[in-house]
């Protein structure tokens, strides 16, 4: 796999950003139709412009996938715990609620990248190394 890819070559989720509950703060619903593209309650690497931040997809009460938050580790992203980056990616990009939010499928099942329509991004893929890592890392943390 090649050290970065552009927006242009991944495939690509059209979701929505939507109020969390009767707040401001957003979210990203994806799509029923897409589902089987997404780990459920599992911690993915999402890049916003052009920063790696890690974020939790889970499933919400009326059964969709959402994403609620990106946090500068793995740990944060689990716990919904530090500070929210979608909140200042959100801010910066101008999108209101209910608009179309790009997800690429950058490495289906471990890493995403979120742009507004319109936008291009070119996404640093992590070597497999850099992967095993995690997943040991990860194990540890968990106590297996």
């Amino acid at each position: 796999m090649p050290d970065s890819v552009s927006s242009d070559a991944v495939d690509t989720v059209r979701a929505t950003l939507a109020r969390a509950g009767r707040t401001d703060r957003p979210k990203v619903t994806l799509p029923d139709d897409a589902r089987d593209r997404f780990p459920t309650d599992e911690v993915v690497r999402v890049a916003l412009d052009g920063r790696t931040r890690y974020a939790r997809i889970e499933r919400a009460l009326d059964d969709t996938l959402e994403l609620r938050g990106a946090y500068a580790n793995a740990r944060q992203a689990r716990e919904a715990d530090g500070e929210n980056h979608l909140l200042d990616w959100v801010d910066a990009t101008g999108l209101d609620f209910e608009r179309t939010v790009h997800v690429d499928v950058v490495d289906e099942g471990s890493m995403y990248g979120l742009r507004a329509p319109g936008e291009r991004a070119v996404y640093t893929v992590p070597d497999e190394t850099d992967e095993s890592l995690s997943d040991i890392a990860r194990q540890v943390e968990e106590g297996q």
